[in-house]
This record gives C-alpha cells, structure tokens and sequence, in this order.
C-alpha cells in the first residue's frame, strides 16, 4: 500500500477510521480490519473507543513497528495539564508507549493555540507521540500553527469526499507539505447511491463507493480513513486500491455538485 512520507512518519494512505464503533463490536472490526491488512487505525479520546482498538492491537499480534495509530485530544482538553492527562488516559487505554499521530481534535473558541502546541511539541520531543497535527482546523488556523507558532505540523483530518470541494484547503497544504487526511470520504453514504459514481463504477465492475474512494487516494497528498465495521465493507475498501480510473471518469466526477458537507464545521465562521 502506498504511504505519505510527513514530518518523519509514513503513514497508509488507507486507514481504518473507528467513529461510532465501540466495545467488543469495535474490538471486533479493528482485529478484523488487521487480519485484512489495514496498518493504518484512527481514534480518538472522544469516540470512547480507545480501549477496544488497544485490546483489537494487542490480540492481533501485529508488531508495533508496522501499525501507525492515530488519537486526538477534545477540545475541552486543550489547557495544558488537561492535555497531558488526556493524552497519558489515551495511552493508557490503547496499551501503548506511544502513539504515531496525535491529533487537536476540533478548535475551540478562545483557545490558547501557543500554549496547546507547545505542549504537543514536548509531548513529541519526548518520544511519546512521533508527530502531532491538526484536525478541522481552516486555513487561518493552520497559517497560525505553522508561521507564527513554528509547530511541525504532519496532517490536517478533514471531511474530504467527491461530494465537497476541498480545493483551496488542498492547495494551501500542499504548498506547506502538510497531508490531507480525508475523513467521511465516502459522505456518510451518500457516494454509495450516487448514478453518476454507479455508472463509473459499472465500467470498473467496482461499486460507486469504490469509485469515490479511489478518486481521493489519487490524489498526491491525500489520506482516507473511512469507518467500516463489515469485513466485506473493510475488503471493499481494500479493493478499491486497484481500480485505475481514466479521464472520463475524472472529468464526471467533476461535474458532481460540490457543496455536501455532513460534519458541521464548529464555531469557525471563516471555514476555507
């Protein structure tokens, strides 16, 4: 599988998102989701989920150097001391020494974003997350992090999918070499039951999911995470790697509408 190379992680440019999957079900899909081959898991403090991806990693045996795992910190959590110990429960719950990828989950009105970054710059510096990032956070926020503050930021988590224009997002991280990490890159099933992705998707003897997935892992500098509990929805995904979309395929893709966002966007009014 391909990754992205970032601030000195690779990371698979397929992952196994775990939103809304819980307990002994999300233990389930994540040990399946590895036995499939998945390398690449997300989580978060606030899925609640933590402890079933860590018990999911510590039955599959898979060894720690070849999984990236990634959690993220709410934003109620963002004061210092709140973050380390935010950080030290997710560990915790995980089983881990560390963590490859942590995350501010959402920005958060009147935040103190020096303040929260220095903190994850000595969370990194003392080895116990390798890199750290952002995740809804716009261009301003971003511009902040980056030019003002100096933190080495290593992604930015975002809805991304073929239903909603990312573009000026995308440029702008692309010209700092920060990665897009595309969540609800299927939107929430929209892209499933879409004619147009069908139609393409039928050339391909792929689904229109498919279809939509593989337009985003196309893209240079673009990760995916989408939630799948079903083996059969895991291995879809998988299989999606393979299809070879052509210019055509591109070109009515574009032609979608590109104004479906389904995750509200927080108090940013200024979301880019």
């Amino acid at each position: 599988m391909e990754h992205l190379q970032t601030q000195g992680i690779s990371l698979p440019k397929l992952g196994l998102g775990t939103f809304r999957m819980q307990g002994d079900a999300c233990r389930a899909a994540v040990e399946g989701g590895l036995a499939l081959g998945y390398r690449h898991l997300d989580t978060a403090e606030m899925y609640d989920n933590e402890e079933a991806v860590g018990a999911a990693i510590a039955a599959s045996r898979v060894p720690r150097k070849d999984l990236h795992v990634t959690t993220k910190v709410w934003n109620e959590n963002l004061a210092p001391d709140a973050l380390r110990r935010a950080f030290d429960t997710s560990l915790k719950k995980l089983r881990l020494d560390h963590v490859d990828l942590y995350l501010v989950h959402w920005p958060a009105p009147n935040m103190n974003l020096p303040e929260i970054f220095e903190t994850l710059m000595r969370l990194k510096e003392e080895g116990r997350t390798r890199a750290i990032g952002v995740a809804n956070f716009n261009i301003a926020l971003v511009k902040t992090v980056i030019e003002e503050i100096g933190a080495p930021i290593a992604c930015n988590q975002v809805e991304y999918h073929v239903m909603l224009d990312q573009t000026r997002l995308r440029q702008f991280l692309t010209a700092k070499s920060i990665p897009l990490i595309a969540y609800s890159p299927l939107a929430k099933g929209f892209a499933a039951s879409d004619a147009a992705l069908a139609a393409i998707g039928r050339k391909h003897n792929a689904s229109a999911a498919q279809v939509a997935l593989k337009w985003l892992l196309d893209q240079d500098g673009v990760a995916a995470i989408p939630k799948a509990s079903r083996s059969e929805s895991q291995q879809a995904n998988l299989d999606a790697l393979k299809l070879r979309l052509d210019d055509a395929d591109r070109k009515a893709i574009a032609g979608l509408p590109k104004d479906k966002r389904c995750v509200n966007p927080g108090y940013a009014p200024a979301w880019d």
